[in-house]
C-alpha cells in the first residue's frame, strides 16, 4: 500500500483549512493565512497557521501538508 498524500495548488493555500489529524494541546482546526517570506528573494515554502480555537499562530513548510497521515484537507 502506497503513501497517502493531499493534492493542492500552492496559489489556493492562502485562505484554506485543514485538520490536524493528532491535535496538539486541543488544536484540531486551522486556516492559512497566507505565506511567510523573509527575504523578497526566498521561494515561497512557508506557511503561518493559525489554530482557531486557542488562535496560536505557527510556521511550517507548505510540503508537510501533503502528509496525508497528519493533516486533512477542510475541517473534520
Amino acid at each position: 500500500m502506497g503513501v497517502n498524500h493531499n493534492h493542492f495548488s500552492k496559489k489556493k493555500l492562502p485562505g484554506s483549512k485543514w485538520t490536524a489529524l493528532d491535535p496538539q494541546q486541543r488544536e484540531k482546526h486551522f486556516c492559512v493565512l497566507g505565506w511567510v517570506q523573509y527575504q523578497p528573494d526566498e521561494p515561497l515554502e512557508t506557511l503561518e497557521l493559525e489554530a482557531v480555537l486557542t488562535r496560536r499562530r505557527l510556521e511550517l513548510n507548505y510540503r508537510e501538508l501533503k502528509d496525508a497521515s497528519r493533516w486533512r484537507m477542510g475541517w473534520h
